[in-house]
C-alpha cells in the first residue's frame, strides 16, 4: 500500500504544486455543496489519480478539491467510498492515508444518516460524539505499518472534544438544531428492517449509516483529530416505519446542507 500511496501522492503533488492542505474534508451523500464555499485552486478526478479508488455512485462526483475555506487550505473529497461498492476497507480509507501524507492536520467528515432517536427528527443535524462499528472488518486488518500508527490504536476519544464543544457553541449562536449522539456504521446498501432499527437503538445508537467509521478509525490510527457530523435524512422508528427512497434522502440532505455548511465553515475558521 505504501508504494501505491507514494505513486498517488507524486501524481497529486505534480498537479497542485506547492499547495499544502491543512484540513481534510469528506463530503457525504447529497452534501457536496460545501465545495461552493471553497475558493478552488485545483480539482482532480479520482479516476485520473494512480491507484485511487473510483466512486461508483452516480450521486457522488469523485473529485479531490483543493482550495481555501475561511482562510484555511483544505482538500475535500467530493464523493466518498463505501464497503458496499465492493471495495476493501483499505481501499475505502486510501484517500484518508493520502490526505495525511499531503499534510492535513484535521479531518472533517459528514454523512447522511437515519435517526434512531425519537427526539432527533428528519432534517436535524447530529454531531457524532462516539460510534458503534458493525462493519464486517477493520481497515487496520493485516500487517501494521508503524510509520502510520500503532498496532493497537486507542479509540477512547475518536472524535475531538474541543472541536465538538466549538461546534455546539456555533450551532447555538446560529440557532441551528444540532444534537450530539452515537453513530452506528453498518454495511448496507439495503436499509434496515423494523427489528434491526429496534436492535440498533437498544445497543445505544442515535443514528445509523453506511460510512464514516472506517475513515475515522484510520484517522485515529494516524493521530489526526476528527470532527464528524450527520444530516438526519430519514427516521428509523420501528413503531412508525415508512418506506424511504434514495431521492427523498438526497432531497432532505440538500435542504439541511446549508446548516451543516455553516457549522463546518465557522468551525474551520476557528482553527
Amino acid at each position: 500500500m505504501l508504494q501505491a500511496l507514494n505513486d498517488s501522492i507524486k501524481y497529486i503533488k505534480n498537479k497542485i504544486g506547492d499547495f499544502e492542505p491543512e484540513i481534510g474534508i469528506v463530503l457525504g451523500t447529497g452534501l457536496g455543496g460545501l465545495v461552493n464555499e471553497i475558493e478552488v485552486a485545483h480539482s482532480i478526478m479520482y479516476a485520473s489519480i494512480p491507484n485511487f479508488p473510483i466512486s461508483t455512485l452516480e450521486f457522488h462526483s469523485g473529485k479531490l478539491i483543493f482550495g481555501t475555506l475561511k482562510g484555511k487550505k483544505v482538500v475535500a473529497m467530493q464523493g466518498r467510498l463505501h464497503f458496499y461498492e465492493g471495495y476493501s476497507m483499505q481501499q475505502i480509507t486510501f484517500p484518508i492515508r493520502a490526505m495525511k501524507l499531503l499534510g492535513i492536520q484535521y479531518l472533517f467528515v459528514s454523512n447522511a444518516a437515519g435517526s434512531l432517536n425519537p427526539e432527533f427528527k428528519k432534517g436535524d443535524l447530529m454531531i457524532i460524539n462516539d460510534h458503534i462499528n458493525l462493519q464486517p472488518e477493520s481497515p487496520l486488518r493485516g500487517i501494521n505499518n508503524s510509520d502510520f500508527g500503532p498496532r493497537f490504536p486507542d479509540m477512547s476519544q475518536p472524535y475531538q472534544k474541543d472541536l465538538i464543544a466549538k461546534a455546539v457553541k456555533i450551532a447555538e449562536e446560529k440557532n441551528i438544531t444540532c444534537h450530539q449522539g452515537v453513530y452506528v456504521s453498518v454495511t448496507g446498501p439495503n436499509l434496515e428492517t423494523k427489528a434491526e432499527y429496534k436492535y440498533l437503538r437498544i445497543i445505544g445508537g442515535d443514528a445509523v449509516g453506511m460510512s464514516t467509521v472506517p475513515e475515522v478509525i484510520v484517522a485515529n490510527h494516524m493521530s489526526i483529530p476528527v470532527f464528524a457530523i450527520s444530516v438526519l435524512t430519514d427516521e428509523g422508528f420501528p413503531e412508525d416505519l415508512k418506506p424511504v427512497s434514495l431521492e427523498e434522502i438526497i432531497e432532505t440532505a440538500a435542504k439541511a446542507e446549508p446548516k451543516m455548511t455553516e457549522i463546518l465553515s465557522q468551525l474551520i475558521s476557528t482553527l
